[in-house]
């Protein structure tokens, strides 16, 4: 790339940043106004921009970043990987029978043991994945659906209806910040995964943009035959990144058992996978882009949240909800022609000896 054409890509993600940050902002501003003065009297507004409605966003966003973060790290070096449903549910089916199989332990050895297995799991999809497309050369679109229909089918055969997990992450308010008003309960009072989940996107974003492995892992994904060139080898930064990718996608799926719901149902990802691809490519492969679509995408879920609980009933409920879905059909269409995935993406590269 030109240096004119990195200054303006640099333009660009600056600009996405600021708008996103203003957004924010202004939404924090809203929240604030309404928990603070008679705004707080309307209903609309509460449904709107009401704490609950802010924290439900934070919660539904934490998979969605997860698993936008594992499909950036497996495409950034070239792999498609539209498995993330399928590794995120069989990461929360392990964590679950984690779980389950450790009750008599004390909780938050359970916990984090359950959490361990879930990452594992998911690690393991992903290399199985990254073997499909690249030691078997299938096609990366097909491998994807099959993690997706062994996840679905595995941990239905094998979920036992009657084991119950006991226990699940509660809160750890941050001592001084969560007693801030209305950003102190939304940001400082969650979860551990939570907070791993935001300092996730940093260490991402730093990895990728800041770091040896970063600057391969992007070479490998654009072009790779040069990266062969100067020594990198790329099927391995292939497999150790789809494989950290399905690790971080486990971890999705420890979040949605271990810390949201606190049981396993079946398909309880409910296409937060599929979302979460949709956050990756409207965030252009860019850690903070990511976040700020899956905020995006999770707060359209708190609406439906809010409107449901609200009992509004001039929208008839299976509309309102469609609504998480539908945004995200629009948000990514919309994006169609305007974004640019790494160029060898699902590309099978052969060393020039095996060719």
């Amino acid at each position: 790339m030109s240096r004119i054409g990195k200054v303006l890509a640099i333009a660009r993600v600056r600009k996405r940043f600021g708008s996103a940050l203003m957004l924010a902002l202004a939404l924090m501003v809203m929240a604030i106004l309404v928990d603070r003065t008679p705004l707080k009297e309307h209903t609309w507004l509460r449904v709107l921009f009401g704490i609950s409605a802010l924290n439900f966003t934070l919660r539904a966003a934490v998979p969605l970043v997860l698993g936008a973060l594992s499909g950036i790290l497996c495409e950034r070096s070239g792999i498609i990987n539209i498995g993330i449903e399928g590794m995120m549910l069989a990461g929360a089916f392990a964590g679950f029978v984690a779980k389950t199989s450790t009750n008599h332990w004390p909780l938050s050895a359970s916990l984090f043991f359950s959490v361990a297995v879930a990452v594992a799991i998911g690690g393991l999809m992903g290399a199985v994945h990254a073997l499909f497309s690249i030691r078997f050369r299938m096609d990366q679109i097909i491998s994807g659906t099959v993690i997706i229909i062994l996840a679905l089918g595995t941990s239905s055969y094998l979920y036992n209806r009657d084991a119950i997990a006991e226990g699940k992450f509660s809160s750890i308010p941050l001592p001084g910040l969560a007693d801030i008003r209305v950003i102190g309960p939304v940001l400082f009072d969650n979860p551990p995964i939570t907070y791993l989940a935001l300092i996730l996107v940093v260490i991402v974003h730093v990895g990728l943009f800041y770091t040896r492995w970063g600057l391969r892992t992007r070479a490998v994904g654009e072009h790779p035959r040069a990266a062969d060139t100067v020594g990198i080898n790329v099927n391995r930064y292939r497999y150790i990144n789809t494989s950290l990718g399905g690790m971080l996608a486990g971890l999705a799926g420890a979040f949605l058992v271990l810390e949201a719901v606190g049981q396993f149902q079946e398909g309880m990802t409910a296409g937060r996978g599929f979302i979460s691809l949709a956050a990756m490519i409207f965030g252009n492969w860019n850690p903070f882009g990511v976040l700020g679509a899956a905020m995006l995408f999770g707060y359209t879920q708190a609406l439906q949240n809010e409107l449901l609980l609200a009992g509004v009933t001039q929208v008839p409920r299976q509309f309102i909800s469609m609504l998480p879905y539908v945004v995200t059909v629009i948000a990514v269409s919309g994006l169609v022609g305007r974004v640019r995935p790494p160029a060898a993406e699902g590309k099978v590269y052969e060393t020039e000896g095996s060719a």
